[in-house]
């Protein structure tokens, strides 16, 4: 499959400043979970901005 970064990178829901994995999904995925987090794009806008990539927000966020 090919990889389509530039594409993603500009649908991308991380708002980190200087995020060198935008756009780079499986890259991105693989830090978050290694970091015991989930990426920006499985959070509201609103709880992204927190930078908060935790499970526990990711359930509060969603009502879980």
């Amino acid at each position: 499959m090919e990889c389509k970064q530039e594409e993603i990178k500009e649908r991308c829901a991380c708002t980190y400043p200087g995020c060198n994995k935008k756009g780079k999904c499986c890259d991105c995925l693989a830090y978050h979970l290694r970091m015991r987090e989930l990426p920006a794009c499985c959070f509201p806008p609103d709880v992204e901005k927190t930078y908060d990539r935790s499970f526990e927000k990711f359930a509060e966020a969603w009502n879980l």
